[in-house]
């Protein structure tokens, strides 16, 4: 027997791309036919995503990766649109469990910034075709914290609006959720220039409107698919 009759068909499996491991754990909606991604479903798998379901498994299975990643050591990754969102999924969303409780949870959020810029600029995003991977690639805009945040938000808000227009008809109602919660964080940008429930780790001083926000607790990131 010829070794590459082993696989069938003659030929040998095509080697997995390193980062396929990350889009396939953080994207479970693709390993179901699409007649089966159900609204519901669907919705299960954003709270999953944006709520902590996966905070245990990504320090358990990816803390090493995601301090390469922090090290620039997975940059290689972001010559190609798929490798590009791992990228920015490790840096911009696993960072925040690995190193959850600590500034450095955001510490990654500028390269994950670029990163996102970079690909919105040579064609990457619009390479994309899922409605779900277009939402993560854009989310360092929200995200990262700086001088034109605001009109970094108003970006994101462009770019989910057109995802939910675009989304298919039975799943558009998770994307129109999805801009709601961009404008929410627009209203907080807006109004503080930063995301306020950072100040504690970050070692900032709260202005006295922002112990006000801080303590009703009503964080866009916490608030999303709220019925």
């Amino acid at each position: 027997m010829q070794a590459d009759d082993r696989n069938g068909g003659g030929r040998s499996a095509a080697p997995q791309e390193p980062w396929q491991e990350v889009l396939d754990f953080w994207f479970p909606e693709e390993a179901l036919p699409p007649a089966e991604l159900s609204l519901t479903a669907h919705r299960e798998f954003w709270v999953w995503r944006m709520r902590g379901g996966a905070h245990n498994d990504v320090v358990n299975r990816y803390a090493d990766l995601t301090a390469q990643a922090a090290a620039g050591q997975l940059d290689h990754w972001a010559v190609e649109p798929a490798g590009r969102l791992a990228l920015i999924i490790v840096l911009d969303q696993f960072s925040r469990s690995v190193w959850r409780e600590s500034a450095q949870a955001w510490t990654q959020d500028p390269a994950a910034l670029a990163l996102t810029e970079e690909g919105l600029a040579n064609g990457h995003y619009a390479s994309l075709r899922q409605p779900w991977r277009k939402i993560v690639f854009g989310l360092p805009f929200g995200h990262c914290e700086g001088a034109d945040h605001l009109a970094r938000v108003d970006r994101l808000i462009e770019l989910r609006t057109a995802v939910a227009d675009e989304a298919p008809v039975h799943l558009a109602p998770i994307y129109r959720s999805l801009v709601e919660q961009a404008g929410k964080v627009r209203r907080v940008v807006a109004a503080f220039g930063r995301h306020p429930h950072r100040n504690e780790l970050l070692g900032r001083r709260s202005t006295p409107e922002e112990a006000v926000y801080l303590r009703n607790g009503q964080f866009p990131h916490l608030q999303a698919f709220d019925d």
